[in-house]
């Protein structure tokens, strides 16, 4: 059994403070965008640029996202009482909402530059997977995603009343450390791939194809018996419901992968193209 540790924090002025969570939340973002240019600039299309230009973008349209879906859909009951809670997209950040407010920020900015998005889907995908498992143990170390009462060797044995909701303590999943070990698994999975230079779209189809149902049977083992849970509809969470679609797209991006290989461009170009190719 793991035992339960406290992480830092560190106090600021104005009430504000940093911990681990955002320490490691920043570091994956950074991870995720070196490697996704490195990728962009080793494999193809051979020009990390866009991949550069977009950083902002994914990050600011990801706390957005982050931040409303953790309201809107994980906890709405937060609104009425503090409404100005909106604003605070520091405050509260589903993780499925920050990769959806990513995705809105790359097509925005692709469509934007006019730049065709396709070529740079796996780059995408070479970055986004590690990057994305070093912010989950930002998740792990802060105790963010209480599971289900347990006797596993896995479980983290909560002390009670570490919810301040009453004697929950106990063995329990705690699910940020699976989603480190999937996504760690996938990480290495895509970039074996990525050796054989698959066809164009083929690693992001696979990112897709491999984290949804992972992350849809993880989530069955999710708290519910504690006074602050995720919202369940019709008994499955948000996070469900978005991986079937993810999982869909993923057939879809497999199905559409075409030539060229993953194998850098011999052209210093952008790879600009009308619109109709993003």
């Amino acid at each position: 059994m793991i035992p339960y540790f406290q992480s830092p924090v560190l106090e600021l002025p104005l009430g504000q403070k940093i911990d681990l969570f955002g320490v490691l939340s920043a570091a994956g973002v950074m991870l995720g965008a070196w490697l996704g240019a490195r990728a962009a600039k080793h494999y193809a299309p051979g020009d990390d640029e866009p991949l550069r230009g977009v950083v902002p973008w994914t990050v600011s349209f990801g706390l957005v996202g982050g931040h409303f879906l953790h309201l809107f859909a994980y906890h709405p009951e937060l609104i009425r009482p503090d409404p100005w809670g909106i604003l605070r997209v520091w405050d509260g950040l589903s993780s499925m909402g920050g990769v959806l407010g990513a995705l809105l920020g790359i097509f925005v900015y692709f469509r934007r530059e006019k730049i065709v998005l396709t070529p740079y889907l796996d780059a995408f995908a070479l970055g986004t997977a590690p990057g994305w498992m070093v912010a989950r143990i930002g998740c792990f170390v802060v105790h963010d995603h209480p599971g289900v009462l347990t006797d596993s060797p896995l479980a983290v044995n909560f002390p009670p009343r570490t919810f301040g909701l009453g004697d929950f303590g106990g063995p329990r999943y705690d699910l940020g450390l699976f989603d480190v070990f999937v996504l760690g698994a996938i990480s290495v999975v895509l970039y074996l791939a990525a050796r054989k230079r698959p066809k164009q779209g083929r690693l992001m189809a696979l990112l897709a194809l491999l984290y949804a149902p992972c992350r849809f049977f993880l989530d069955f083992l999710r708290a519910s018996d504690l006074g602050f849970v995720d919202r369940r509809y019709l008994g499955l969470t948000p996070a469900q419901y978005i991986v079937v679609g993810l999982f869909i797209t993923g057939i879809w991006l497999w199905r559409r992968a075409e030539e060229p290989s993953l194998t850098p461009s011999n052209s210093s170009s952008k790879a600009r193209a009308p619109q109709t190719g993003a």
